[in-house]
Order: C-alpha cells, then structure tokens, then sequence
C-alpha cells in the first residue's frame, strides 16, 4: 500500500486508516461506489484500532439507559440495533473476504465484580425490554467452572459477540476495500484540506486529491485539519499487555471452560481475551498518560493478579498503549459538517462494531443519501474544553475507580 502520489480526483477521499476509516472506504465499495482513496498517516490499523482488545460486541461508549434518556426508545433503539447488526457484519464480512484474524466466537463475558446483583439484572432488563436483545445470565458457580477464579459474582454472556486480532481484521478489511477498487495509501499524512469549489482539495507530502467528498475518521490522532472537530476530542491512552505462551496452563488456571472475552462491571474494568498461542491478552484502564511499554506492564500485572494470583510467575512479553478519541458525550460523532465534509470519530473506546456501524452510517449517507446519520445529531462537535479537559477527564476518571474500589471494600467488610 504505497504512499499516495502525483494528482487526482476521486468521488470519495477517506482520512484515517483505522477501524472507522477502513469500514468507511469499504461500505462505499460494497455499494458500488469504487472511485475512493483512502489516506493514513502510518500504516493500516496503527493507531488505537490496531491496538485494540479485540472485542466485537454490541452497544456504545455511553450506557443503554443513558441513550434512551437522550434519544427516546425509538431512536435509541435504531442506533443500538445498528451496532448488533454490525457484529454480524464483521462476521460476514470475515467469511466473504478470507480475512484471518483468530476469529473466537464464544461470546463476551461481563463479569460481576461485585456482590450485589443489582446492576447485572437491571442492565439484562433495560436490554431486553427496550432494545429487544437478551444477554444470558451465567450463575457464580457455573462462572467459576468457566474462570479459574473466585473474584466474581456471576455475568451475563452476550453469546453473539466474538473476539478477533484487531490488527489482522483491520488490514484483511483494507485489502478486501482494496480488491474492490478503493485506492489505499499508508505513510499518507494529510497536511491541508481546503474547499476548491464544488470540491475539496487534500494535500499530502506528495500528493494532492480532488474529492467531491471528505471523510475525517482520525481518532484521537488529530489530524489539525479542521479545529471545531479537534476541540472536540480528547485523546486518551488505554493500556493492554500479552504473557508469554502459557501452554496447558491457560485452560488449567485461566480459562477453565470457556474461551470467551471478559470484562467486568466496573467503571475502571478489566478486560482480556485468550490467544490462539496460549499467551493471555490482558487490557484496562484510561489515562492522559501515554506511559512507556515497562511501566504499562507493571501496572497491568498488578491488576492481573488481583484475578489470577495463580500467575504470578508470568512473565509480560509485550505491552503497548493507544490513544483512543473520548468525546465529551461519550457517543460517536457522526456528521456532514458542511457539503462534503463529514466525521466519523469519537468511538470513546468501544470501538469495533461502533465503527463499523458508523462506517455504514457515512457510506449509506454517501452513495445513497439515507438519513440514519440524522439519530446522531444530538452528538455534536461540543467543545472538550482542552486542557482543562484533559485533567477533568483524569479527575474523573480516578473518582470513579475510587467509588469502585470503596463498593469492593465495603461489600468485603461486610461479608466478613
């Protein structure tokens, strides 16, 4: 996927080579609109959506209940039912195009960290009741024939849901954009984008495309190239480590009798995957610190063992950061900005389906003018009001995992 070069012109220039970006270019394909070019700065999935956990599963950033107080049932119901029909559509799509990428499909855990079921079987019934979807409730002892520990009270299984390698889809889904026609180019920083017209122009290093359309889709990797969408993103960093292989040891003290995705029911959760070579993909935590790999390792065992002390003498063989787009309303911002212009970012770390679903929503916008894109007007560009945003987003974040953690001690003393 060499570097664009040279002049064009296209229906459709896509920016950013990540989840959303990809989905984009690719759902324009399907629909028979194949004069597009998609431009990333580094390489296909580099940023967060190469780094990602993996998990593919319903739903967004911001709560069920929260949405439906936002858009009202019906809307909300639309918009949510878009992100189960999209873990179909990577599923489908991971078929059509002989993408291989580890595909698990056990399902994803949502695991109770604490005692009090209260808020697993309100959110089993919010789901039901207003979205039609039904996760199934998994006991505390049939939990613990499945996790090799005594940490959690139970979970609710979203038995559609699946886990992949992100990065591997990623890429498999560019090629797939690229065999239809789609013009992929890596190491292709946008530098300018200017109205020309009827058109836009956007420049890189060596390159300058003409496009009746523009799709930003940069993430927390701002591009700089039209300041209301960079207000309105912050960047964070979310942390996620590997093991090394552990062997017969992850069926025997991991994962005892399932090969689901977990995370569990806190603000602050965990959340971590098996890997087909027996290494233990763990992730967690949000920070305006993009921390060096040693201190993310450090950081992460110290969660990991809180769950599996048995693995204390596991070694860590990698660990990374990606900086994720977190908007202020925790919903993506899907718009036409202006004639031509449109964004699709701020996925707020619930990214795989979420951007596929956006993908769809800005293709079917595009080549066919479908008016899906109109249940997400009340997500706006609202200002994230840096850089005192990025410190009221890590205030806030710490308040909540202290909540967290005084609901965990409190639940303990009282069990003693």
């Amino acid at each position: 996927m060499a570097a664009a070069a040279g002049a064009r012109s296209a229906r459709v220039a896509v920016v950013g080579g990540g989840f959303a970006g990809v989905a984009t270019a690719l759902g324009l394909a399907e629909r028979g609109i194949r004069d597009v070019v998609l431009l990333e700065a580094e390489s296909v999935g580099h940023g967060a959506s190469g780094r990602n956990g993996g998990f593919v599963f319903g739903g967004y950033s911001l709560g069920e209940e929260a949405l439906l107080a936002k858009l009202g049932p019906e809307r909300a119901r639309r918009a949510y039912r878009r992100t189960v029909d999209a873990v179909r559509l990577v599923r489908s799509r991971i078929g059509r195009y002989g993408i291989e990428c580890d595909l698990v499909d056990e399902g994803v855990l949502w695991a109770n960290w604490f005692r009090d079921p209260a808020v697993m079987a309100r959110r089993a019934e919010v789901l039901e009741r207003h979205y039609g979807v039904r996760w199934e409730p998994v006991a505390p002892d049939d939990l613990r024939a499945m996790l090799a520990t005594r940490r959690y009270h139970g979970a609710l299984l979203e038995r559609e849901a699946f886990h992949v390698h992100p990065l591997d889809y990623v890429r498999g889904a560019a090629r797939a954009a690229a065999s239809l026609g789609v013009a992929v180019h890596e190491d292709s920083p946008v530098r300018a984008l200017e109205r020309r017209g009827a058109t836009w122009r956007v420049r890189t290093d060596a390159a300058t495309i003409d496009a009746e359309h523009v799709v930003l889709c940069c993430g927390g990797y701002l591009a700089g190239l039209v300041p209301a969408i960079d207000r309105s993103i912050l960047p964070i960093a979310t942390y996620v480590m590997t093991t090394e292989p552990l062997g017969e040891r992850l069926a025997r003290e991991v994962f005892t009798g399932t090969r689901a995705a977990v995370y569990d029911t806190r603000f602050a959760f965990d959340y971590y995957r098996p890997l087909p070579d027996t290494r233990l993909l763990w992730g967690g935590r949000i920070s305006i610190l993009d921390r060096s790999p040693r201190a993310v390792a450090r950081l992460l065992k110290r969660d990991l063992l809180r769950v599996f002390p048995q693995l204390a003498d596991a070694r860590i063989e990698h660990a990374w950061s990606g900086l994720m787009g977190y908007p202020m309303h925790q919903m993506p911002q899907l718009h036409r900005i202006e004639r031509g212009l449109w964004s699709g970012q701020g996925f707020g770390g619930h990214g795989f389906a979420t951007t596929t679903a956006a993908g769809e929503v800005l293709a079917s916008a595009i080549a066919e003018g479908d008016r899906a894109i109109d249940d997400y007007a009340p997500f706006g560009l609202e200002s994230v009001r840096k850089p005192l945003g990025f410190l009221g987003a890590q205030a806030t974040y710490w308040w909540l995992e202290a909540r967290d953690a005084l609901k965990d001690f409190s639940e303990r003393l009282g069990g003693r």
